[in-house]
């Protein structure tokens, strides 16, 4: 390209995907580079990923919204973590929350000073020295270090998905991308190249464009039916095939966590909001239909349902190649994996981090396309191994769907892992995935995963010592906690929420 030449980008479908796209865009495109955004008002989206990881902030940061306007407008509240509750057995609950646990001490992380003291029989529960989860569990909230020695609070968002995409919208807009109001009927291809060079509307408009974007969902207008792109099926490792949507009015308490509750053929999300709950059932059509889907979801809300339950259907696995070409596929275009992580929008944020990375010319080069696709492979298997950890690892015995996917082969990826841990509670991150050494060490001790050994380093501690490192973290954590705010009040203070706000939350 030269200085004078332009490029049209063309992103096919809104919603969060498409919306986080065209922000993300706009805010660092040259003025060269043009966006034009294709949506119907006719076509819904699925909308089931309103809660986050705290990798949103670099999002945020990078476009520079305003964290309080941010959490007025999408009806937003605070989240440090995930509960799972009934997911090793009935009745027994675990958080997998966002921040240290413990302290590291010498060249150790603290998990194999955790399992030293849990072979003499004296460790405490991982609760008792993570501050997140003790926030959490007591319903409190703060943003940042309180002083220059109290540890950090990482954590992420719940907020309404439609909100947001409508509040990407207006960042957008004001930035020069232009949307279009329109279905598309028609994708065209370059004979020879197979490239796609416009999509036609179904009242006879053209849009041409240099790269696309596909964000039309399962459908994958662009990606699938229109490149063929090919699709890796992973049911064998992740059997849920349906899920079962329904918002409820706000009751009890205004958790600062997500909640994943195990149900006899799979799991319910509650993500609480402002003005709202969100609820879902995911579950295996082989082991309950959607009748009964539907009955149970609405017999473990919290407040009176705002909607009919929203069915939803799917298929776990990804495209085998999320660009293709000069197409991008984005969110549920892209693949699929169910929010038990809360991953959905992550992955969109990173795939449009990756792009702009490499931000090709009007030929991409086959050989960064390769790349591209590589680190997204790494990236969506290596989320899908710690989502089938936590089926794979449960204690529901008679219960049909969890006996199968206690006893189904695990991904070669994973089962490497679990031997590593079983054998001396070694964890390895593996070069930039998603989930930390910590995140594992809570999902395996709280799935009830033993580890026969830890590392020998741990005996170079006095057991005083180790019992004062122990004892020292939890009480500092124990005081720290104790003086925040509720979640509800720092929520109301920092986001300025107006007194009509301020009751629905």
């Amino acid at each position: 390209m030269t200085d004078q030449e332009t490029f049209d980008i063309c992103i096919a479908g809104g919603g969060t995907a498409g919306w986080m796209a065209a922000a993300m865009l706009a805010r660092f495109l040259p003025a060269t580079h043009r966006v034009t955004l294709v949506e119907s008002a006719e076509i819904g989206t699925v909308g089931v990923g309103e809660a986050t990881i705290p990798q949103i902030h670099l999002l945020n940061n990078a476009l520079g919204l305003d964290e309080a306007e941010f959490l007025r407008e999408t009806k937003a509240t605070f989240k440090l973590g995930i509960e799972f509750d009934g997911w090793q057995r009935p009745g027994q609950a675990y958080m997998h929350a966002f921040g240290p646990v413990g302290r590291a001490h010498g060249l150790l992380p603290f998990h194999h000073y955790w399992l030293r003291a849990k072979q003499a029989g004296w460790a405490r529960p991982l609760a008792n020295y993570s501050l997140n989860e003790m926030a959490a569990r007591t319903l409190k909230m703060r943003r940042g270090p309180r002083t220059a020695h109290s540890p950090a609070m990482p954590y992420a968002y719940h907020f309404d998905a439609g909100l947001y995409a409508a509040f990407l919208r207006n960042y957008s807009e004001q930035r020069g991308v232009a949307r279009v109001e329109g279905t598309i009927a028609h994708v065209e291809q370059d004979a020879e190249s197979g490239f796609l060079t416009a999509v036609d509307l179904g009242d006879g408009r053209r849009i041409e464009a240099d790269f696309f974007i596909d964000c039309t969902g399962f459908r994958g207008l662009l990606i699938e039916q229109a490149l063929e792109t090919g699709f890796d099926d992973w049911t064998q490792f992740l059997p849920c095939d349906r899920a079962m949507a329904v918002p409820c009015e706000n009751g009890g308490n205004l958790t600062p966590y997500t909640r994943s509750i195990a149900h006899k053929a799979g799991w319910q999300w509650r993500i609480p909001l402002q003005h709202r709950i969100g609820n879902g059932l995911v579950y295996s059509s082989a082991h309950l239909d959607d009748d009964e889907a539907a009955t149970l979801l609405l017999g473990n809300l919290d407040g009176s349902p705002q909607a009919d339950p929203k069915p939803i259907r799917f298929t776990t696995g990804k495209r085998q190649k999320h660009w293709n070409g000069n197409c991008l596929a984005l969110g549920l275009a892209a693949g699929f994996m169910e929010p038990l992580e809360s991953t959905s929008i992550h992955l969109v944020q990173s795939a449009v981090s990756r792009f702009l990375s490499v931000l090709p010319g009007k030929t991409p080069d086959p050989a960064i396309i390769d790349w591209f696709n590589d680190q997204a492979q790494f990236e969506w298997t290596r989320i899908r191994d710690f989502l089938v950890l936590h089926y794979s690892a449960n204690e529901r015995e008679g219960e049909p769907f969890w006996d199968a996917v206690r006893h189904m082969a695990l991904p070669d990826t994973l089962a490497a892992k679990l031997e590593n841990w079983r054998a001396t509670g070694f964890i390895h991150r593996e070069h930039e995935e998603l989930f930390t050494e910590v995140g594992w060490f809570q999902v395996l001790a709280g799935q009830g995963i033993e580890a026969r050994d830890y590392n020998r380093l741990a005996d170079a501690l006095s057991g005083d010592d180790l019992r004062k490192l122990l004892d020292g973290t939890e009480a500092a954590l124990v005081e720290e906690a104790q003086q925040m705010p509720s979640h509800r009040d720092f929520l109301t203070r920092f986001a300025n929420l107006s007194p009509q706000q301020e009751a629905s939350a």
